[in-house]
């Protein structure tokens, strides 16, 4: 039995599972806690890393390795390989005004979206560079390559791999590649906002226009091609989480996947690059050679554990009472911006309720209206894909949420399907990595299947209130 190692480096934490190559099964697996902030050292994802790795059991029997990270993060190096300063993460925004000002430069939102697909917004790696160039100039100066957090841990690995068997002391201070042995791959590197999915190359210009100059960037591998082979244990080039997630949860041609984690996303597997000028579907590519149009909120999740801590119950609970009251809360909307919002792109908005009456103001409501905000954030953003998908997926830590899979139909006005919790980023990690061994033929598990009758009266109240928030 070939064994293969799937990686989930997030925002929050590292999980590392080790399942068999040829079906999938899980062997074992492991975890470790990532700081908070938005802004991080990425010698924490190498540590948490590490410890997630150690938890499952080593790598002395695994074949091959894959790593799948959050997008979009900045992480710049020096000549000799050291970290310039702290990574910016996906979800930092004090990039915004850069974005609004690299989008006017180059003449719109339609001519970034001719360029490399999307529109630049706080996320994107080439803003959170235009605002290390004017506020930090001296880091900007020391910038000798630039690369994204998946890349970074990948480029350790090869470092680490390289200086013999897993042991967790030997690993923590082993010095890393040169800078040269940097690789990416097409879904992670299409979340820059400086490479194009549709000519499968980096745009200098852009990237020249908003650093002032071009650093060395990672290669980009294919989809199965090795991002190196140290000693027994290939290296697969890695992904994005969201391209990550796509292969693990099985997504075909046609599909749509809801995934609400910390931040709440929507992309479809399609066949053909998209280029969305008003910015709200980011035209990435995905990890097979495919293309993920993807609209992501910054707001998912959290939102659910906010009310929670507003009504002072947990999760579960939060579920229960949701449960109690009526659909659409009585007129109870809750417009979800709690730490600005990606899309639409207001990084400065907060979060409001309207419809609070008297009647309305009970934990129940707030917990129904909580759920039905959230999910009208990512009802919103497949209408902007304009397609009739084939499945909707519905994935995810708030996905366990029973009222969240009751409510979502309601909201979304079609069938959805919730395949069984499992970490779906980790797993198609490892699924990239068998690619490098055999064919992987892992069957999908049961899923289940949830409909209810459209409620289209609670999107209009969600659109009015969302009409009158301003930055």
């Amino acid at each position: 039995m070939s064994l293969v190692a799937g990686v989930d480096s997030s925002t929050q934490s590292c999980k590392v599972v080790i399942r068999d190559a040829e079906t999938g099964a899980l062997v074992r697996e492991g975890r470790a806690a990532h700081p908070a902030g938005t802004e991080v050292h990425p010698s924490h994802w190498w540590t948490a890393l590490l410890q997630a790795i150690e938890g499952a059991g080593g790598l002395d029997d695994v074949a091959a390795i894959s790593v799948a990270g959050q997008q979009h993060g900045m992480v710049c190096l020096d000549e000799s390989g050291n970290v310039v300063r702290d990574a910016l993460l996906w979800n930092d925004t004090r990039s915004a005004q850069a974005a609004v000002d690299l989008t006017a430069e180059l003449g719109g939102p339609k001519a970034w979206a001719d360029a490399v697909g999307s529109v630049p917004v706080a996320s994107f790696t080439v803003t959170k560079l235009r605002w290390l160039a004017e506020h930090e100039p001296d880091n900007a100066r020391r910038t000798a390559a630039v690369c994204l957090p998946h890349d970074w841990l990948t480029w350790r690995l090869l470092g680490a791999l390289a200086s013999g068997p897993f042991d967790r002391a030997a690993w923590q201070d082993a010095p890393p590649p040169p800078l040269d042995r940097l690789t990416t791959d097409r879904g992670d590197a299409s979340g820059t906002g400086y490479w194009s999915p549709s000519t499968g190359a980096y745009r200098a210009d852009l990237l020249k226009a908003s650093f002032g100059r071009v650093p060395l960037l990672p290669r980009v591998l294919g989809p199965a091609e090795e991002a190196g082979a140290p000693g027994p244990m290939l290296v697969a080039p890695g992904t994005g989480d969201n391209m990550a997630a796509a292969l693990g949860v099985g997504a075909r041609s046609g599909d749509v996947v809801v995934s609400l984690g910390t931040s709440g996303t929507v992309f479809a597997v399609t066949e053909s690059p998209s280029a969305d000028p008003t910015g709200a579907v980011a035209g990435f590519a995905d990890a097979t050679g495919r293309f993920l149009p993807l609209v992501a909120t910054l707001n998912a999740a959290r939102v659910m554990d906010a009310a929670a801590r507003v009504a002072g119950v947990g999760l579960d609970q939060l579920s229960d009472l949701a449960l109690q009251a009526p659909a659409g809360a009585d007129g109870l909307t809750l417009v979800p911006y709690l730490e600005g919002e990606r899309t639409p792109n207001r990084p400065t908005a907060t979060g409001s309720i309207h419809g609070l009456t008297l009647a309305t103001a009970t934990p129940a409501h707030l917990a129904r209206a909580a759920i039905e905000g959230m999910l009208c954030g990512l009802a919103d953003g497949l209408d902007a894909m304009d397609m009739r998908p084939r499945r909707v997926l519905l994935i995810g830590g708030a996905a366990r949420s029973e009222a969240v899979r009751r409510i979502a139909p309601t909201i979304f006005g079609v069938p959805i399907t919730v395949p069984p919790p499992a970490e779906y980023v980790a797993n198609g990690a490892a699924h990239q990595a068998a690619t490098l061994l055999t064919a992987p033929a892992w069957e999908s598990e049961d899923t289940a299947i949830y409909d209810g009758r459209a409620l289209p009266d609670i999107r209009t109240r969600y659109a009015r209130a969302t009409a009158l928030i301003f930055d």
